[in-house]
């Protein structure tokens, strides 16, 4: 469904990525969907494909540029090696900047590492008109937090030793001060529980009802 693409950034060097685009075609509204720390793999394509067929542009920047962890310590090492504000301001920017050349409103959302930068990127990106962050929470103090204008929906699961409950807990006090329209929801769920290929921690039902909340985020804040 999606085809590899090449796509500029605004330092004008470039960044592959993995787009699946929909049946409505390029003025559909876009969404950036980004990698959990194991890379461009076959699961984020899937989901990629996923919100095509529900009628978005989506677009996958690939951070690590070809290289695809297996194990959790070699994903470790490539996001540990990854340049947060570069991936942000270069890669998810020129990611959102290049959906924005067809499609007038364009989200962007991710999972884990995704999730972290989705929220950094909602400080840093002016482009984007709304987020979605699947448990991931990036080490900004809650001045920056603060400074997040656009609508978002986060999702974050209860049993998470990295996104703790009191961790998620902070990041909603710091959105409470915020301008942003936002939704939170806590899941009787582990981290991840929306990663399919990862059945010690995938729990369907709780993938089921944040998906549909997504989606009905999705066609608020895009409309």
């Amino acid at each position: 469904m999606g085809e590899i693409i090449q796509f500029k950034r605004p330092d004008g060097k470039t960044c592959p990525g993995y787009l699946a685009t929909p049946k409505t075609g390029s003025g559909a509204p876009g969404f950036v969907v980004i990698q959990e720390w194991w890379g461009l793999n076959d699961q984020i394509k899937k989901t990629a494909d996923r919100l095509a067929e529900a009628g978005y542009r989506a677009l996958v920047p690939d951070f690590y540029r070809g290289k695809v962890a297996t194990a959790s310590d070699e994903a470790n090492h490539l996001m540990t090696n990854l340049n947060f504000p570069d991936a942000a301001d270069q890669d998810i920017r020129g990611a959102v900047q290049y959906l924005k050349q067809s499609s007038k409103k364009v989200a962007v959302g991710g999972f884990c590492m995704g999730g972290a930068l989705t929220l950094l990127a909602a400080v840093r990106v002016p482009e984007i008109d709304a987020g979605a962050c699947f448990y991931g929470i990036p080490p900004l103090d809650a001045t920056e937090l603060k400074k997040i204008k656009i609508p978002l929906i986060c999702h974050f699961a209860k049993k998470d030793d990295w996104c703790t409950p009191a961790k998620v807990n902070e990041l909603e006090a710091a959105l409470k001060q915020s301008k942003s329209q936002f939704e939170l929801y806590r899941y009787d769920a582990q981290h991840a529980f929306m990663n399919e290929a990862r059945p010690q921690v995938y729990d369907a039902v709780c993938a089921k009802t944040a998906w549909e909340r997504t989606l009905a985020f999705l066609k608020k804040a895009l409309a």
